[in-house]
């Protein structure tokens, strides 16, 4: 099934179980619009390319469109459209007021200089610049993008516009009018939505062990986070494969090896630790397993043969619909990705507030504002699971779809 099927299947099976109207549903399971570019690039080496790049906007019925913009030589349309529509529920979902956006473009950065990628950044933010801006769309760093190339894509519109604009683009250096807790948000939302369930479960949260494929940003600041709270994290993973210790990983270690330079683990060797590819670290002996990686990991044939009795997507898509299935059958806790992965954009929404008002929070209290906004998000999901007897992707798809059905009806957009 491809990607954007997928999430007309999870909008489907939410909009049954709630009993949504045929009018809304069909608005919200069509992207509003879609943009594709051709960026020529003079390489280095002087010959001239082109790539493709993709911006969507999928549904702005609750504000400005918002969400990241990928480098990888897999970006297509159709995956720009999928993460789009997630970033409409996720937004929904922690109740911010964004509708959903997404951009790529498709290249291998990890192939080509800096002086390559910047050219591919300023020419690709000034071809969408006609649809992006405070007001319109605000794009966030995503998959091989960062901080540096959010200063490139905000300097080109504040040069195109001849006036500095700081609200058009979040995850931006702090000295442009980012913020430091930006850098590890995503992963702090996992935290809490972990901690957040535990809590509804009335079970100790120390001592559980938990796995993480993907150690980049997003799964090395959630594997600090969880073992601060006593957790034992026996597993990560790179694109070099994995590394496993049924005793626990040295987390500080770990990240200190991989550091800035982004180590790949593959060299990481300890007594203990044996190395693993991605799909086994899938199926480690672990409570928790989190896909910190990209979509369609765990496939039907890793849902029958993974261990751990909590799943929680810090990725987006991970699970595939015939994995999902099989999960459920097993009565495994599946914490979506529009859920626990919410905490990024929603330290970039707080990240857009402050540099629209030119006034900015200490660290401490934008995690405070993130660590409520998350807990209520998880709240409203949870009651509409324990109260519907759905899965709690659909119940998260419930909280999203019934602001989306209140907004649209308030702009009355069906007649």
């Amino acid at each position: 099934m491809e990607i954007y099927e997928v999430v007309k299947h999870q909008i489907n099976n939410a909009a049954e179980a709630m009993g949504l109207s045929e009018k809304i549903k069909t608005i919200i399971s069509e992207p509003m619009r879609t943009m594709e570019v051709s960026i020529p690039v003079e390489m280095d080496d002087g010959n001239v390319k082109v790539f493709k790049g993709y911006r969507c906007q999928h549904n702005n019925v609750l504000g400005p469109t918002k969400g990241g913009v990928r480098f990888h030589q897999d970006v297509n349309e159709n995956e720009v459209k999928s993460l789009a529509a997630w970033m409409t529920v996720k937004c929904a979902v922690v109740n911010i007021p964004y509708g959903g956006g997404k951009g790529g473009v498709e290249c291998d950065p990890t192939k080509m200089s800096e002086n390559e990628v910047e050219k591919i950044a300023r020419e690709y933010f000034r071809l969408i610049e006609p649809i992006v801006g405070p007001e319109k769309d605000i794009p966030a760093p995503d998959v091989n993008t960062n901080g540096q190339v959010m200063g490139w894509f905000y300097d080109t519109y504040s040069k195109m516009h001849n006036e500095n604009t700081p609200g058009v683009i979040t995850g931006k250096p702090p000295i442009l009018g980012g913020i430091e807790a930006r850098s590890g948000a995503t992963g702090r939302g996992v935290m809490h939505t972990i901690v957040n369930l535990f809590e509804k479960l009335e079970q100790d949260l120390a001592g559980q062990k938990v796995a993480i494929q993907g150690f980049g940003n997003v799964g090395s600041s959630a594997a600090e986070l969880l073992k601060e709270k006593g957790c034992s994290i026996v597993a990560v993973s790179d694109v070099s494969g994995g590394i496993y210790d049924p005793e626990g990983l040295d987390v500080d270690d770990v990240i200190n090896y991989v550091g800035e330079e982004r180590n790949l683990l593959e060299g990481y060797n300890k007594d203990g630790v044996e190395h693993l590819d991605n799909k086994e670290i899938l199926c480690v002996d672990t409570d928790i397993l989190i896909p910190a990686a990209l979509e369609n990991q765990i496939t039907k044939e890793v849902a029958k043969n993974l261990k751990a009795s909590i799943i929680v997507e810090a990725a987006n898509g991970p699970t595939t619909i015939e994995g999902e299935k099989i999960l459920a059958e097993r009565e495994v806790i599946v914490l979506p990705d529009v859920l626990a992965n919410a905490g990024g954009v929603t330290v970039s929404y707080f990240e857009w507030v402050q540099n629209l008002y030119n006034h900015y929070w200490t660290e401490e209290e934008t995690n405070t504002k993130l660590k409520k906004i998350m807990k209520d998000a998880f709240n409203a999901v949870y009651e509409k699971y324990e109260n519907n007897d759905v899965m709690m992707r659909t119940a998260a798809y419930m909280v999203a779809l019934e602001r989306l059905e209140e907004g649209i009806e308030a702009r009355d957009w069906v007649k």
